[in-house]
């Protein structure tokens, strides 16, 4: 029976920075740590150590590390991601086959629910023709009926942010210019609607890949936690459900450039973010509260400006060229009931409850249901900064990042499935527990399952919503639980094990190391009491 080498037992400085490394050696690569430093996840999780069992085990303690030529942790984690992102390909496959219908005209093959069956269900392919990408037509310019069966419908545009609409139209342009050289011979034939999903998929890879590179270039001292997420069953099931890796990519890289001290890179790839999918945006709160209290509010100007230039850059063309497709984003998701996944919709199905609004008429906005989400979420992000600015430590940047988007997620009328690709880079950062984190993304991924057999139908041969809001309920039970536990990370920052051997926080840049500036509650107190003790300290020596 085999047995990790002994080691010295990390410890966390609470609040003593002379045990701190310097700054450069804190975000440095981890070939300059020393073995002590270094986190061997062989030793310290059970999941590691039984996984290196076929690749012949736990590390020596003599081991040389950081001399392959090529096999650096890096790559390897880079190469498991590609995997899952392989495996996650292959899941969606089956709904990306033809057939020749009885007219002998090709037909995507979503018979008999396919779709649902297979779960291989991906917003892409329906998108290809519902906004209308298939006739080559420019988004937010080209509107549509959309009647439901009635003469005074609705006029429709592409409902999706200006960054991710564009994305959208570029794979398809690329698709019909495909198909075009296919039909004459030089390239393999398919139907577009394939090209299209063929090469959306090509740059949501890509994306995934540069948000594993940048959430490996956080760890820190610990670059193996990178690889939850990189063969997170998360990914397997939605890395193509829709477009969500570029905002993830963005994201993380944005959290990177700020950990190497370049604020003004870093807004500028959260408005780019924001301009793709929203939440990237909420990174500027906890980087507010955590300035505000280190007292380096003029970093958190210089990315806040410069995401609002971001983002009006890319939105600006579109709103004045097209300002009613420009809108039309907004307006949906004003007009947009409660989500299947969301928990407005598991009270409103077990009690029978109508909701905030009660029934409403087409086109309707449930007012009530959106002020009710907001003020939860402020509230929540009040709840938050309150954490940053009184707990006895700074909190590290993933921990409040992590807070606020699960707190998004919890309290909003919406949680379409992938959106918790969101969350998958900021939990390893937040919260490095292997075998908790993948626990959760397992229970997570599979909704997924319930939820496509909920849209089959029980006279179908699926199952009844029961199942699938049952699920819905574990999963964001999973979630609370992970808050619950930063939070308390938060709060005794002994435990936190990103903050091992006098590390402060790999993300944090200009805030890594630095001293409280404005604190708040006990927060104060440890302050003064601090201060008191260096004082009688000076006088003693003085």
């Amino acid at each position: 029976m085999s047995h990790a080498p002994e080691r010295p037992e990390p410890q966390a400085t609470d609040g003593d920075w002379s045990q701190a490394p310097p700054a450069s050696k804190r975000i440095a690569d981890t070939e300059s740590l020393t073995p002590r430093e270094r986190e061997v996840s062989t030793w310290s999780e059970p999941i590691a150590r039984q996984a290196s069992k076929p690749i012949g085990g736990l590390l020596g303690r003599h081991a040389v590390v950081g001399r392959h030529w090529f096999w650096t942790p890096l790559r390897v984690v880079l190469l498991l991601a590609t995997l899952t992102l392989a495996l996650g390909y292959t899941a969606k496959a089956p709904c990306v086959q033809e057939y020749v219908d009885d007219q002998g005209v090709v037909q995507l093959d979503w018979r008999d629910s396919r779709q649902y069956v297979a779960m291989c269900y991906s917003d892409t392919v329906p998108l290809y023709t519902a906004e209308r990408l298939d006739k080559g037509l420019f988004p937010y310019k080209t509107s549509w009926k959309d009647d439901n069966g009635t003469p005074d419908g609705q006029i429709r545009y592409m409902e999706y942010p200006v960054l991710s609409g564009l994305f959208q139209w570029f794979n398809a342009q690329l698709a019909h210019g495909w198909v075009a050289i296919a039909s004459s011979g030089w390239l393999p034939n398919a139907m577009a609607v394939i090209v299209y999903f063929n090469f959306s998929s090509l740059w949501l890879a890509l994306a995934w890949l540069v948000t594993i590179w940048a959430t490996f270039k956080l760890t820190g001292r610990r670059p193996w936690d990178a690889a939850i997420a990189a063969v997170s069953l998360l990914v397997v099931v939605h890395a193509f459900t829709n477009f969500d890796t570029l905002a993830t990519a963005f994201a993380a890289v944005a959290l990177l450039a700020w950990a190497r001290n370049r604020p003004g890179l870093a807004g500028v790839l959260l408005g780019l973010g924001a301009a793709a999918k929203l939440y990237p945006l909420f990174f500027l709160g906890p980087l507010l509260v955590l300035c505000l209290r280190s007292g380096r509010m003029g970093h958190w100007w210089r990315t806040t400006w410069t995401a609002a230039l971001a983002w009006a850059a890319v939105n600006a063309p579109i709103y004045f060229l097209y300002p009613d497709g420009w809108r039309e984003f907004f307006r949906l998701n004003s007009e947009r009931g409660v989500d299947p996944d969301s928990i407005y919709n598991v009270i409103q199905y077990f009690t029978g409850w109508s909701g905030f609004d009660g029934p409403l008429p087409a086109g309707a906005s449930p007012t009530v249901l959106n002020t009710v989400t907001a003020v939860l979420f402020l509230l929540c992000c009040a709840g938050i900064g309150w954490v940053a600015l009184s707990a006895p430590r700074r909190p590290r940047v993933a921990q409040l990042a992590f807070l606020v988007v699960a707190a998004f997620l919890l309290t909003n009328k919406v949680w379409s499935p992938q959106y918790s690709l969101w969350l998958v880079p900021l939990a390893v950062l937040a919260l490095p527990r292997w075998r908790l984190l993948l626990a959760w993304m397992v229970v997570d991924a599979l909704v997924w399952a319930p939820r496509m057999y909920f849209y089959l139908g029980p006279d179908n041969k699926g199952l009844p919503q029961d199942w699938f809001l049952g699920a819905v309920v574990i999963r964001d039970v999973f979630v609370v639980l992970l808050c619950v536990l930063i939070l308390r990370e938060i709060y005794r920052p002994e435990l936190d094990r990103v903050r091992a051997f006098g590390v402060d926080d790999p993300a944090g840049g200009p805030l890594d190391g630095a001293p409280d500036a404005f604190v708040l509650g006990p927060a104060r107190a440890a302050k003064k009491q601090r201060e008191q003790a260096e004082a009688a300290t000076t006088a003693l020596t003085g």
